[in-house]
């Protein structure tokens, strides 16, 4: 079954966006230093992740649900490194 063009750069867009988290979580973790994270930004970032899942939820769409899922994960480990290097 070949995907159509709108479920390959969709595909490809939720790769990116699940993919971009893995940098700064090995660089974090590399260095224990968090101070360079943005709190606030990283709230509102897993708020929106939190929000997205619910839409994917209200809307049956299983490619929302699982993206941002994973995204909110990859977003809520930067949260808690930021929470446990906080002194860094």
């Amino acid at each position: 079954m070949a995907l159509s063009l709108p479920d390959l750069i969709g595909t490809a867009a939720a790769l990116c966006s699940m993919a971009s988290f893995t940098p700064q979580i090995v660089k974090i973790w590399r260095e224990r230093d968090a101070s360079s994270i943005s709190l606030r930004m990283y709230v509102v970032t897993v708020t929106g992740f939190s929000l997205w899942i619910a839409y994917g939820v209200l809307t049956r769409s299983w490619p929302v649900m699982a993206a941002n899922t994973v995204c909110l994960a990859l977003s809520a480990v930067i949260l808690g490194l930021k929470w446990r290097f906080r002194d860094g």
